[in-house]
């Protein structure tokens, strides 16, 4: 299993990298494009949306992405969608957390359905609007959800006593949420204060915010992070599912990986409008 997960990572880094690194912005779209159409059709799948539904619900995604470019690319065209997604997030997010909706509802159901569609077009609007910024700084907003993931796994394994979300996700931990706070903080002040790698979501948020609420800003991205992952993990509970799909070997889905940027990318954006 370990070797099939390094292989996978490997592939897909062989893959981002140089096209992130390197490539024309257009390019970098087309990738992030080919990765929500694949994410949507997970989605539609955790939806339960029998036979071709998924495939269908994939493709509507596709059209709503590119019909969406004809309002403009970046922080003014894409604001709406931000919005959209950021309502979504900061409403229902917190509140599926609580109440726990189940699929068997009809209305959450189709809730869900639309709201997906908004969420992926607002997601690659938001990649691409922050790789058009530069290259540190869509991979300054992608490193905050790694920092945020890795500083939560190693704080939890060595302190992790109080469940987070033990309904949805019984190994998650407070104090692991809280080291992945700690660690986006400790390298969101190192990055400032060295002036790395500029300009980076650090150094912008601190530059239009002001450090104090820069460092609130960055609180905030950091606690939906975890609300991204821990509502797709009650999706997949919904669902009767380990994984959204086996897309990729070792790693589960395309929603696997990027749950908790879901709600992480339209927000950054709009703290930054």
């Amino acid at each position: 299993m370990l070797k099939t997960r390094v292989i996978t990572a490997v592939v897909l880094l062989a893959v981002f990298l140089p096209v992130t690194l390197f490539a024309p912005v257009g390019a970098f779209g087309a990738l992030i494009a080919f990765v929500v159409v694949f994410a949507a059709w997970e989605w539609a799948r955790l939806l339960k949306l029998g036979g071709a539904g998924p495939i269908v619900y994939a493709l509507v995604a596709a059209v709503a992405l590119v019909a969406s470019t004809r309002l403009g690319i970046g922080v003014d065209g894409a604001r709406p969608f931000y919005k959209a997604a950021g309502i979504f997030w900061v409403i229902a997010g917190p509140f599926v957390l609580l109440r726990k909706p189940t699929l068997a509802q009809g209305a959450w159901r189709s809730f869900l359905f639309l709201a997906g569609i908004v969420i992926f077009v607002a997601c690659w609007h938001a990649l691409v609007a922050a790789r058009m910024q530069g290259v540190s700084f869509v991979l300054s907003l992608l490193l905050l959800v790694w920092l945020a993931d890795i500083g939560a796994y190693f704080s939890g394994k060595a302190f992790g006593k109080h469940k987070l979300a033990p309904a949805i996700s019984p190994g998650k931990t407070w104090e692991g949420a809280i080291g992945g706070w700690l660690t986006v903080m400790i390298v969101a002040l190192a990055a400032v204060l060295s002036h790395a790698f500029e300009p980076t979501l650090y150094s912008e948020l601190w530059a239009h915010w002001g450090a104090p609420r820069a460092l609130l800003a960055l609180t905030v991205l950091v606690a939906f992070s975890v609300v991204g992952d821990l509502f797709e993990s009650m999706m997949k509970r919904q669902a009767g599912v380990k994984d959204s799909s086996g897309l990729l070997p070792g790693h589960g889905g395309v929603l696997d990986r990027i749950d908790a940027l879901l709600p992480v990318l339209p927000l950054a954006m709009l703290l930054l409008g």
